[in-house]
């Protein structure tokens, strides 16, 4: 039963959302004004009943219930209980319910928060936000049913890809739909200033805090997803420009230019169709991301096997939704006040040109990651891998570089003489010192890394800048935000760099108590046994690895699954504090089977600075919306709830 009263719910969820769209649209055009008491309880009581449906769907994975047709397909009963929770959301049906129910929950969030629109786009935004539950409602219950029952019964499951089987599926999943999901208010707050054309710093300040917030989930389900494909994978590397690594990259490349054009908007009313434009079209790249992730077009370790019709609902979705708002944008932000004046050479102007350094960037990564499926479709089949990426993206990276070093030092409206440059020069001889250093060790055939990491230092320099000379207690937390995200891309910027640039390999195959080398490192292969784990059986090597006097021991594995059958690579990992040695081993197949076995090894300068930067990124936009919404005192509002 409790299937069945899951899908109940989500049938009463979907009604709420059709209760509020059609209670805005009745009130508003068919002048009944007495229906805007609907509006707010409909969207609370969507965002309840959808979180209940989900809970149910969680409830049905914790008790093994194989009469659903989601848990037999995703679950086993052996499985530890975190990973019976977490494939709730580690399959097409689930994780759509749980996007949906994020979408929900937002809805219900706007209308219980103090209200800083106007009453009509308030309005007209939670319509807009139920319209678009209301399509994702419709997917779920008429092509991707999560509580459909399956006769007869499975008697134990066929369990979760052992690839899932990480608490990184507890964390990544999650975070990354709060980032998606959460781009859907500043998308409905976009679409209901248009439509009520109340477009200024007062609609800039209520979408600001749900831009910061949905920035810093993608950031931290970015982070936490490259860490996870990093270790799980046992392929080496960090990021793989796997098109659905760019379904997540494509959305926070157009959240990160919304977050500086909203921020300008709000404190000096200027950028208003450049914060309107982009705020449509993070959404659309979140809805993008949807579809390659789910369409069955994409061949990925991250993607979701389904139905190519479900593809083409979702497709369909998209269509509808996005173009729609772009045409809605076209006929009317013509008719939009034109925000005040700035010069070039100013703050704003820095925003602009960093803004459109992203979207540049955002439109290479989305050519890149569309172009085979549409050569494909066509007949041909062609591959874009990683050159095409860094050749493309790079020089526009180093140029955004020095953007975020200057942007924050040049004055709002405009700058007298050249006196904005003076601060520059610390950072600018630090960033050459380290540079001629890098060269002076390793040679110019690393230029571009060497000229990466430098820039990256001048920026983690420069960002602190603005701090000096002021009362380091009075400085507002938005300030320290903005300064420690700035700093936090430097410091990945150092890590990405390091790690392409002077990273060592090394793949041998030698015996049980044979020797090999990568960088500094002198590794011994001193065991190889079997051992076991909580649904796994394995063979572990022992790795005893050297450098100098720092002496310590590894164990990469290969692990054996038996629900569902699959063998996985288990990287091993030491850390210090200059890099990770990062270990895989295999079997040598053949003559010398069991005698010889493969032993694949990196030394990877600095990698961990990438997390520790994408970690300080986020901490910088927590402190800035915990900044924004501590300064702000708004007026109490009346119960939503008193009006019924």
């Amino acid at each position: 039963m409790i299937a069945e009263l899951g899908l109940f719910l989500l049938w009463l969820a979907a009604a709420m959302s059709l209760l509020q769209v059609f209670a805005t649209y009745a009130a508003y055009v068919g002048g009944k004004k007495e229906l805007t008491a609907l509006i707010l309880p409909a969207a609370v009581t969507q965002a309840v009943l959808s979180v209940a449906s989900f809970a149910a769907l969680t409830w049905v994975f914790i008790i093994s219930d194989f009469s659903v047709r989601l848990v037999a397909a995703n679950s086993h009963i052996e499985k530890p209980l975190v990973f019976k929770v977490a494939a709730t959301w580690g399959n097409h049906e689930g994780s759509m319910l749980l996007w949906v129910t994020i979408l929900s929950i937002c809805g219900g969030a706007i209308a219980l928060l103090p209200k800083r629109m106007d009453e009509r786009t308030t309005h007209a935004s939670i319509a807009m936000q139920g319209l678009l539950a209301l399509g994702f409602f419709s997917f779920l219950l008429f092509a991707s049913n999560p509580f459909e029952r399956l006769v007869p019964a499975a008697n134990s499951g066929l369990g979760l890809n052992p690839l899932l089987q990480d608490l990184g599926l507890a964390f990544h999943p999650p975070t990354l739909y709060l980032g998606y999901v959460g781009l859907s208010v500043a998308f409905s707050f976009a679409v209901g200033a248009l439509i009520t054309g109340e477009i200024g710093p007062k609609f800039a300040r209520a979408m600001r805090p749900w831009v910061l917030g949905a920035w810093i989930f993608l950031t931290l389900g970015i982070t936490a997803g490259s860490y996870w494909a990093y270790y799980e994978l046992g392929w080496g590397g960090w990021w793989f420009w796997d098109p659905v690594e760019n379904a997540s990259l494509m959305p926070w490349l157009a959240a990160t230019a919304l977050l500086h054009s909203v921020t300008v908007l709000a404190t000096r009313d200027a950028l208003r169709a450049w914060t309107i434009m982009l705020a449509l079209l993070a959404f659309a790249m979140s809805m993008a991301g949807t579809f390659l992730v789910r369409s069955g077009i994409l061949t990925s370790v991250h993607a979701f096997a389904v139905d190519p019709k479900r593809g083409a609902f979702i497709l369909a979705l998209m269509l509808l939704y996005v173009g729609a708002a772009f045409v809605l944008f076209a006929l009317r932000i013509g008719k939009v006040q034109e925000g005040k004046a700035f010069k070039l050479v100013s703050r704003e102007g820095g925003i602009v040109l960093n803004n459109l350094l992203i979207s540049s960037i955002l439109g290479i990564v989305l050519v890149g990651t569309l172009f085979p499926l549409v050569a494909e479709a066509m007949g041909d089949k062609i591959s874009v891998g990683p050159p095409y990426y860094v050749k493309t993206t790079l020089p526009l990276m180093l140029i955004l570089l020095v953007g975020m070093a200057t942007g924050p030092l040049l004055k709002w409206r405009e700058n007298e003489g050249k006196a904005w440059a003076k601060p520059l020069i610390v950072p600018a001889i630090v960033a050459a010192s380290f540079g001629l250093f890098l060269v002076a060790q390793s040679g110019a055939s690393q230029i571009v890394s060497i000229l990466a990491i430098a820039l990256s230092i001048g920026l983690v320099v420069a960002s602190f800048l603005p701090l000096l000379r002021r009362n380091l207690r009075r400085i507002p937390l938005a300030i320290w935000g903005m300064a420690i995200a700035h700093a936090g891309i430097g410091i990945s910027g150092i890590g990405m760099a390091s790690e392409a640039g002077f990273s060592k390999e090394q793949l041998g195959a030698i015996p049980v108590g044979g020797t090999t080398n990568v960088g500094n490192w002198t590794v011994t292969l001193q065991a190889v046994r079997p051992t076991v784990g909580a649904n796994w059986t394995a063979i572990e090597g022992e790795l005893v690895v050297v450098r100098g006097a720092d002496k310590a021991i590894i164990l990469p594995q290969i692990r054996y699954f038996q629900q569902p059958v699959q063998t996985t690579n288990e990287s091993a990992i030491l850390t210090r504090w200059n890099g990770q040695l990062y270990a895989v081993i295999a079997p040598v197949e053949g003559a010398n089977a069991g005698q010889l076995w493969q032993v694949r090894l990196w030394w990877k300068p600095f990698v961990t600075l990438i997390w520790a930067g994408g970690m300080l990124i986020a901490l910088g936009g927590f402190l800035a919306l915990v900044g924004r919404l501590w300064r702000r005192k708004p007026k109490v509002e009346k119960n939503p709830w008193a009006a019924i």
